[in-house]
C-alpha cells in the first residue's frame, strides 16, 4: 500500500469505551468526526464519570462497571483505555465476553501478559490489536513505500526520540507510579521502539542505560538496537524534557527526515546523496481514526489480527521493552 485509505470509507462498527480518561477523549473525537463508527457505550468504575463522558459524545450506553460494559449486546468492539497495569485484565474481560478488542499501547506491562491476551483472543476467535496508531498514519504508510522502492538504498541507521516534560507531576501520577506501570518507556519510549520494529524488524541485540525516578520507574533511557552486521537504531525517551521528537532513517543512498512529532500526523523529506530531495506533507486532523478504521475493516472481513501490527509484532515489541527494563532495573509490583 502506497497511501493510507480514507477512514471514512471503512464499514461502521459499534464501539464501547473502557475507561474514559484523556486518551479515550482523543479516540472518541476521532471516531465521531472521521469514521462511520458508532460510539454506543462507555464504562467506568465511577458511573458519574461514565455519564459525563457519554453526555459529551452523545453515547447512549452508560455503565458503572467494566463487566457491565463488555456484556452490553450493542457493543461490537471494546477500546481499552485504562492504565498499562490494567490492560491484561481488561482485555481478557472483553475477550471473554466475545468482543473484538483494541488495546492502548503499551499493549500490556510485559511479554508474558501480552501472550496471555493473544492466546485468549486466538482461542475465542475475536479480533485483537494494539492501538499503536502511528503505524496507520499517512506519512508512515508513505515512508514504508519509499523504503520498499529502495529510494534511500539499504537502511543502516534509525534515530528516534520521544521526551515530554513531566518532571513536576505528583509522585502518585500514573507516569510516576510503579503500581500503574509508570515510567518513560511504556508511555513514551514505546513509540520509538515500535517504530524501529516497524522499519527494521526484531533486533538481534539490545543495550540500554537509564536513570530512575524517586518512585523507582524509568525517568530516562537511551537505547541501542543492533540488526545484523551493521544496521543500528539509536532511541531515546525521557519524562524530564520536551525533546525534538523527530526521527531519521539513514540509508546507503540517502535519508528520510521525519518532522516533529514523528509519531503524530506529520511530514517527512527524502534527501538523496545526489542532492535531490522531495517532501511528503499531508495535513490530517486527529489521527486515531486510521487505527479505528483498520479495526472496522478487519472485523468486517473476518480477520482476527491486522497485518500492519500483528499479534507477533506486539509480542516482539514487549519482549524488547522487557529487556530494556531489565537492563535499567525497573520491575513492577506483581511481575
Amino acid at each position: 500500500m502506497t497511501h493510507a485509505e480514507d477512514p471514512r470509507t471503512a464499514p461502521s462498527i459499534r464501539w464501547g469505551i473502557l475507561a474514559p480518561g484523556g486518551i479515550a477523549h482523543t479516540f472518541a473525537t476521532a471516531v465521531r468526526q472521521h469514521t462511520q463508527g458508532e460510539l454506543v457505550a462507555v464504562g467506568s468504575r465511577n458511573r458519574d464519570r461514565a455519564a459525563a463522558f457519554a453526555a459529551e459524545y452523545d453515547i447512549p450506553g452508560v455503565h458503572g462497571s467494566y463487566e457491565s460494559l463488555v456484556a452490553d449486546p450493542s457493543v461490537d468492539a471494546v477500546y481499552v483505555a485504562s492504565p498499562h497495569s490494567e490492560h491484561r485484565d481488561h482485555a481478557l474481560l472483553a475477550i471473554a465476553a466475545g468482543k473484538h478488542v483494541l488495546v492502548e499501547k503499551s499493549f500490556t506491562r510485559n511479554a508474558a501478559e501480552a501472550q496471555e491476551v493473544v492466546d485468549a483472543a486466538r482461542a475465542a476467535g475475536v479480533f485483537l490489536m494494539e492501538a499503536m496508531w502511528t503505524r496507520f498514519l499517512p506519512h508512515v504508510v508513505a515512508l514504508r513505500s519509499v523504503l520498499e522502492r529502495g529510494d534511500i538504498g539499504d537502511v543502516v541507521s534509525l534515530l528516534a526520540d520521544h521526551g515530554q516534560a513531566f518532571g513536576d507531576v505528583d509522585p502518585s501520577h500514573r507516569l510516576m507510579n510503579p503500581e500503574l506501570a509508570g515510567g518513560a518507556l511504556l508511555d513514551l519510549g514505546v513509540y520509538p521502539v515500535s517504530f524501529a520494529h516497524d522499519v527494521l524488524g526484531v533486533p538481534d541485540r539490545v543495550q540500554a542505560t537509564g536513570s530512575l525516578t524517586a518512585t523507582g520507574v524509568d525517568g530516562q533511557i537511551s537505547i541501542a538496537l543492533g540488526y545484523g552486521e551493521r544496521t543500528q537504531a539509536s532511541l531515546h525517551t525521557t519524562l524530564w524534557s520536551r525533546t525534538a521528537t523527530t526521527a531519521v532513517i539513514g540509508g546507503t543512498e540517502g535519508r528520510i527526515e521525519i518532522e516533529t512529532d514523528f509519531y503524530r500526523p506529520t511530514a517527512f523529506t527524502v534527501i538523496r546523496n545526489d542532492g535531490s530531495y522531495w517532501s511528503f506533507d499531508r495535513e490530517v486532523d486527529g489521527g486515531f481514526q486510521y487505527q479505528a478504521a483498520e479495526v472496522a475493516r478487519r472485523v468486517a472481513e473476518g480477520a482476527t489480527e491486522s497485518p500492519v501490527i500483528t499479534h507477533e509484532d506486539s509480542l516482539a515489541v514487549m519482549r524488547t521493552m522487557d529487556e530494556i527494563r531489565r537492563q535499567v532495573g525497573v520491575a513492577y509490583p506483581g511481575e
